[in-house]
């Protein structure tokens, strides 16, 4: 058993049927009006919706969707959630606007014929991020069995998350999706393959100084690009223009570029820089023939030499995580440099996981995202996992004495 998973139940150990299933997903999806923009998320919960199904639960689905401010918020609302589920799982989904008990249970002990329960946006009511018992126990009045597969949100000590599984005690557990991430998150801590490539990018090296530090003994090299990149070539006296760069970790830096090389590990930075002059200047963009950046200029993705140095050591790695897109993808200009390195993820044949959030979703616009070997759905979740912390959804499903721990 994976260690993370250390005397926590799974669904496959309950008996389902005729039971009602409290399922905690992470529904959480993006939305342009009420259209979904990318389901990836909710077809992530699907195997755990399933497998429920066939084995003749009665099922309630909740999940938080963005960060309302109250119930009159209508624009968070699951309805566009539980209408998609309903042509997905070819049975209605019926959305409980005021999720009371009483509501639920009318339906629960009414006639409930292939129909699931899904109740409306979790963060609709304050006690959900309140971690409220009162509201864990309303939900528990009607709950034979708690599943937790929202591991995107499960580094919340929400009421959903927290509170709802500390009541149901031996009751509750987790879903494939859950199970699937800490198995390969632990994967990448417990005896990876050799050798071990961290792709590090993102706009803060402060966001990513934890994980480094979890990973620092255990890969054997670093790729850094994206914003992060600046900060490192600065602490080395490089010149980087106007690019962003983080002076109260320029020490940091410095140190942990003296570190890797002390421990006769690799650490890659850009050599050559895509720069314009401002952010979202897309007619000023040139390319740099060295790692220096001009005054005027700000590093906005990496280069073609660069490219090429990091695929070709991501080409001989046995083992990749990748969190933090290389520069400012969301821009078509200055896309190249993080669908470039997707690429020559996608093409390695070691195991290849990606930390999900912004990753994710660069993986999934790089058209790369099927030749993943994982795509963590909680970005915060997995960094905060993989730096050692204990995540609330998790930990609260541990037995309290060791003597309670599954064999």
């Amino acid at each position: 058993m994976s260690a993370g998973l250390k005397g926590i139940k799974t669904i496959r150990d309950f008996e389902l049927a005729g039971k009602t299933v409290f399922l905690r997903l992470d529904l959480n999806v993006p939305l342009e009006g009420t259209r979904i923009t990318d389901e990836t998320r909710i077809t992530a919960s699907l195997p755990t919706i399933n497998y429920c199904l066939e084995k003749g639960a009665k099922l309630i689905i909740a999940s938080h969707l963005g960060r309302p401010k109250s119930a009159a918020d209508k624009k968070y609302s699951m309805e566009p959630v539980a209408r998609r589920l309903t042509e997905l799982l070819n049975r209605e989904v019926v959305l409980m606007e005021e999720p009371s008990s009483d509501g639920v249970k009318h339906i629960l002990y009414g006639n409930m014929k292939d129909q699931i329960i899904c109740l409306e946006n979790l963060r609709f009511d304050a006690g959900e991020t309140e971690n409220s018992t009162e509201l864990a126990l309303q939900w528990a009045s009607y709950t034979d069995i708690y599943i937790n597969d929202a591991f995107g949100a499960s580094h919340r000590a929400h009421a959903s998350i927290q509170a709802f599984p500390e009541i149901m005690q031996r009751k509750a557990g987790i879903g494939f999706l859950i199970e699937k991430e800490i198995k390969m998150l632990d994967s990448l801590l417990d005896n990876p393959k050799k050798p071990y490539i961290a792709v590090l990018g993102g706009s803060k090296i402060s966001d990513k100084i934890d994980v480094i530090e979890k990973l620092i003994d255990v890969v054997d090299g670093f790729v850094i690009g994206g914003a992060m990149a600046y900060t490192f070539l600065k602490a080395q006296n490089v010149p980087v223009g106007k690019s962003l760069v983080e002076t109260d970790k320029l020490k940091y830096a410095k140190e942990m570029i003296q570190r890797v090389e002390a421990r006769q590990k690799t650490m890659l930075l850009p050599v050559d820089h895509i720069v314009s002059t401002e952010f979202n200047n897309v007619q000023n963009k040139k390319m740099t023939t060295s790692a220096s950046i001009a005054e005027n200029d700000m590093g906005l993705d990496i280069g073609p030499q660069t490219i090429k140095n990091f695929s070709a050591a991501l080409a001989k790695a046995a083992t990749i995580f990748w969190n933090g897109p290389m520069g400012v993808f969301e821009t078509p200009a200055f896309s190249e440099g993080t669908f470039a390195i997707a690429k020559a993820i996608a093409e390695s044949s070691g195991t290849k996981i990606v930390g999900g959030g912004d990753s994710a979703a660069a993986a999934e616009a790089s058209g790369y995202a099927a030749k993943m070997t994982h795509i963590s759905t909680g970005g915060g979740a997995s960094l905060e996992y993989l730096q050692g912390e204990k995540l609330p959804g998790l930990e609260v499903l541990r037995p309290r004495k060791q003597s309670e721990i599954m064999p």
